[in-house]
């Protein structure tokens, strides 16, 4: 019996280290290909179809991502059952795919509208730009309670409708899209309904010391956690990086993007708008955005400074200054043109993220509930250190602040973390033990097999698989 449970095992190991070694050399000949990772979904997720008109609507769940897609000229609706005192944030992910034409024009729109098609709080727009380039770009749009100048102020059904805008030059293909729906209470008892008039707008000294390694995620799911300080990573044409630093309620971001000069290219070869850097807020709201050039030589993009986070920030009417409404996780997204690869050359090219925040956290606002999610607003009690003390690339049991980022890294491990040579080691070391155990006999050292299997960030996982 002991015979035939090891032979079994085998057998089974070795088919399991043979499909493995194949999808491990997929993605070692995507990396050498230069390939940019796909969009890194959240692995809940739900997928659901939009509908062409509001009566097929399906229903959207506060606090929970949803998984869809839209034609070059679609436009398509899913439904919200709203109370009369919440406010609700519902953000559209747009993820062209790949070998998709993009025009400076081409984006994606985002409204919230009563039974009367009436626009409710706020609606987003957000395009590619000048990069024409594609990539993930998110736009959001509100139902906001609480001040008679807004409509769609009482309790009932309500339509979410998501479209594609300025298309005129842009593929025919569809785009996949990511749906977050965040749900914030309102307060206690009414606070300011002004927009702060005045705030430390200077940029602050430069950060100085060495760069520390952490390698950005594919989504905003798997974003990876960054603290104040300066971090570098490597990007390729045509790929996206995601970052999450978090911000409490008083304080400050400053953040500037870096581009490494690269001996590749010829001495003419330019890109206008080579490197974009994004701010997202805690419920993916689009805050700002900058743009670089880049020719080879080094190229640098900061952010304009941005208000302390506010809650009375959302009653002004410039998007960098209304979006900076919540503490909570804030995303850096970091994209290279594509047209990098032409002109430059196929990289990684060098980027170093200088992160900044500035200022003690305050108390915050007296909400007469908790939002969905429960922690969608919710800062690290010890701050961002504690989630970026793990492995580089992530934040293995990072605790708050990094949502996602766990189960990112756990991904990377368990879909390409592991080569060919080290998945076969590693089942031939299990096998072996199991081999041991069924003969009596003892492993020479309990710390045999995991020691011969480096970790994943110390052989330079490829990211996004």
């Amino acid at each position: 019996m002991g015979r035939r449970t090891v032979r079994r095992c085998s057998r089974a190991l070795v088919a399991a280290a043979v499909a493995l070694s194949a999808l491990c050399a997929a993605a070692g000949q995507a990396a050498a290909d230069g390939i940019p990772a796909p969009y890194a979904f959240a692995r809940d997720a739900t997928t659901v179809k939009g509908a062409a008109g509001s009566t097929d609507s399906v229903r959207l769940e506060p606090g929970k991502t949803y998984k869809s897609s839209i034609g070059r000229d679609g436009k398509l609706y899913y439904r919200v059952e709203l109370d009369a005192t919440s406010n609700a944030y519902v953000s559209a992910t747009a993820i062209p795919r790949p070998g998709t034409t993009v025009s400076y024009s081409d984006g994606i729109k985002v409204s919230v509208q009563d039974g009367n098609s009436r626009n409710c709080s706020f609606s987003g727009t957000v395009h590619f730009g000048a990069t024409q380039s594609p990539h993930p770009i998110a736009a959001w749009a509100s139902r906001e309670t609480g001040d008679n100048q807004y409509a769609c102020q009482s309790a009932g059904t309500y339509y979410v409708v998501v479209e594609r805008s300025g298309t005129t030059g842009s593929s025919t293909g569809g785009w996949d899209l990511e749906l977050s729906y965040v749900s914030e209470p309102g307060l206690k008892k009414a606070g300011p309904t002004s927009a702060p008039e005045a705030w430390n707008s200077a940029s602050p000294d430069a950060l100085s010391g060495d760069a520390e390694r952490r390698e950005g995620g594919a989504g905003f799911s798997t974003a990876s956690p960054l603290r104040q300080g300066i971090w570098k990573d490597g990007i390729s044409p045509g790929q996206t990086l995601f970052y999450e630093v978090p911000v409490d309620w008083g304080q400050q971001l400053y953040v500037t993007a870096d581009l490494g000069s690269s001996s590749e290219g010829g001495a003419d070869g330019s890109v206008g708008t080579a490197l974009v850097l994004s701010l997202y807020n805690p419920v993916r709201g689009f805050v700002d955005d900058v743009g670089s050039g880049y020719d080879g030589s080094q190229h640098s993009a900061a952010l304009d400074p941005l208000p302390p986070v506010a809650f009375e920030n959302r009653y002004a009417f410039s998007d960098r200054v209304s979006g900076m409404r919540f503490a909570g996780s804030y995303y850096l997204v970091v994209h290279l043109a594509e047209q990098v690869a032409d002109e430059i050359g196929e990289g990684p090219f060098g980027l170093t993220l200088h992160v900044r925040v500035a200022g003690a956290g305050r108390a915050a606002p007296a909400y007469a509930g908790r939002p969905e999610p429960r922690d969608a607003f919710d800062v690290p009690a010890a701050g961002a250190d504690e989630a970026n003390d793990g492995p580089v690339g992530g934040a293995i049991g990072s605790g708050g602040g990094g949502r996602g980022a766990g189960s990112g890294t756990m991904k990377l491990v368990a879909a390409g973390g592991i080569g060919t040579g080290s998945a076969l080691v590693l089942a031939l070391g299990v096998w072996t033990l199991a081999a041991r155990r069924r003969t009596g006999a003892a492993p020479e050292d309990a710390n045999t097999v995991s020691a011969a299997v480096p970790a994943p960030w110390e052989r330079g996982t490829p990211r996004g698989w």
